[in-house]
């Protein structure tokens, strides 16, 4: 699709003006973290520190990767366990438990980090065809209906811009999927409802960094740019947790 078809299709998906922007976050106590496809909770494990270090209480959350359903109510066990203000963030298609998650009351903001960020009821597929397809997936591989990233497009196209060693762990502990995971829809869009930050990884090719611009535009989110890979969460830990504390009601 050419650059102007794709700006055209893009256009005609942007909600009227009319949309309120949520306001400023409340002060938080609590960050609640989601990983997304092909990786497990230890991606968070350079963000997390940094947010331990300004006191706030942090959880990262095992997405079981089998059924939208189980995976947001896996993060909402976690988030009724919260004491007060909490943090949703989440990265790649984790975006998905965030925006049907993200309504629970103890929620006070959401963070997406190159993050799918579907509305009510919207078909993500769709919404993803309406842009260039990034290279990772053609890198996806199953075995019956356990989906996984093969070797090589996990370091080109989703680790990019790791260190190989450090791209290879991450290869080693990537968890499979449930094709029917792909299939889920959210009921629900706490984006249009909350205050909401989103970081775009402009050199993806996991998810289009222009998919990812457009999402970030419909949900009036608080933006940042990173040069980045997929996973910014690992390779750009300072400016995540930068933008976590910030929707924490917490400067940088």
């Amino acid at each position: 699709m050419s650059s102007g078809l794709v700006a055209a299709a893009a256009l005609s998906l942007l909600p009227s003006p009319g949309r309120a922007q949520a306001g400023i976050p409340v002060k938080a106590r609590n960050v609640v973290l989601v990983h997304g496809l092909f990786a497990d909770g230890s991606s968070w494990a350079k963000v997390i520190p940094r947010l331990q270090a300004r006191g706030l209480n942090v959880t990262s959350v095992e997405n079981p990767l089998n059924s939208l359903p189980d995976a947001v109510a896996s993060c909402e066990r976690v988030l009724a366990r919260q004491d007060g203000p909490t943090v949703l963030a989440g990265h790649s298609f984790s975006g998905m438990i965030v925006t049907e998650a993200g309504m629970h009351p103890n929620v006070s903001a959401l963070v997406y980090v190159a993050a799918r960020a579907p509305d009510a009821g919207e078909d993500y597929g769709a919404l993803a065809q309406r842009f260039p397809t990034p290279p990772a997936s053609a890198g996806i591989v199953f075995d019956g209906d356990e989906g996984r990233l093969n070797e090589a497009a996990f370091l080109r196209n989703f680790a990019g811009d790791l260190p190989e060693t450090e791209a290879r762990v991450l290869y080693a502990v990537q968890q499979p999927f449930q094709r029917g995971l792909l299939a889920g829809r959210t009921a629900q869009a706490a984006w249009r409802s909350k205050p909401s930050f989103y970081a775009v990884s402009t050199e993806d090719r996991t998810i289009n960094p222009d998919l990812q611009r457009f999402m970030a535009r419909r949900m009036l989110a608080s933006t940042i740019e990173l040069r980045s890979s997929h996973v910014s969460l690992v390779s750009h830990p300072e400016e995540i947790s930068g933008l976590i504390l910030k929707a924490a009601g917490q400067e940088g």
